[in-house]
């Protein structure tokens, strides 16, 4: 609690405040929230299919699956309404590399925001030593960005699938006997996908903080810094160019003319040339 407290009192946590390490923090989290409602979903959905022969009928079939979506080895038993015989079937499509994909940037986004984080806060004089912490905190921050997008537009489209294979009208026409008039087959519950729809609202709430925090990352590097230097020795060659070049008011006098002794203040428009100031009117003193 000491060193807590003394961190604390010497404004290390102050660091948090800023854009910078106050994003981390909040990708940190949606990560978490990234990976948690798609990698920790399981779903269920239950059909009926009452046959002819009321014996044969199954009021209550149970398909249960969850990620990564390897739904082709989901498997359940369906009655065939011809006896007692059953069939085993299985749902179709396998989705699990779009969401293996979204929920691995997920987990490793929520690794690296964590790190930073930390080393923002406690390590700040070496992150800022020659520029490379920088540099490589803005790489970083770029390729997650894309990976994001790519990532969560991919698992959007996955999800889109998963929903058409766990349809239970889409289900009911694997089995034989929906296809007998004579028997009644009816969806009896859907599969709740609430928490798949958040895990992508989550990936491109991501990627808008990721892609948000590149500019900030950006004005941490040299390459910002070099930029506004060279904007800075930019003007100040055309304000040193501007004093030296035209009017002088060191040089010249309240009169326009050269100040100096011996000279007449009147004749200021040839103050540049110095003979007409000093040597015409010494000579005609002269010859007088």
């Amino acid at each position: 609690m000491e060193a807590v407290d003394q961190l604390a009192s010497a404004g290390t946590f102050r660091v948090v405040k800023e854009p910078l390490a106050f994003l981390r923090v909040l990708e940190w989290l949606f990560a978490i929230f990234a990976f948690a409602t798609c990698g920790g979903y399981s779903g269920e959905l239950h059909l009926s299919v009452d046959c002819a022969n009321k014996s044969e009928s199954d009021l209550n079939i149970d398909i249960a699956f969850a990620y990564p979506f390897r739904l082709h080895q989901v498997n359940f038993d369906a009655p065939t309404c011809e006896g007692k015989r059953r069939e085993k079937l299985s749902l179709i499509g396998d989705f699990s590399s779009s969401a293996e994909f979204f929920v691995t940037i997920a987990v490793f986004a929520f690794l690296y925001s964590l790190a930073a984080t930390v080393v923002y806060i406690f390590f700040q004089n070496k992150y800022r030593e020659n520029n490379r912490g920088p540099l490589i905190d803005f790489i970083v921050t770029v390729v997650f960005s894309f990976l994001w997008l790519v990532s969560s537009s991919a698992w959007a489209k996955g999800l889109s699938d998963v929903k058409i294979a766990t349809d239970p009208e889409e289900v009911l026409l694997l089995m034989s006997a929906c296809k007998q008039q004579s028997n009644k087959c009816l969806p009896v519950r859907s599969p709740v996908m609430s928490s798949l729809n958040t895990s992508v609202v989550f990936g491109f709430l991501n990627f808008i903080l990721w892609a948000g925090n590149i500019w900030f990352v950006f004005k941490e590097t040299g390459w910002h810094s070099s930029g506004q230097r060279h904007a800075q020795d930019t003007m100040e060659k055309q304000s040193s160019g501007y004093n030296q070049g035209g009017y002088n008011q060191d040089s010249y006098g309240p009169a326009g003319g050269y100040n100096q002794p011996g000279s007449y203040s009147q004749v200021g428009e040839y103050g540049q040339s110095q003979s007409y100031g000093q040597s015409g009117p010494t000579s005609f003193a002269n010859q007088i």
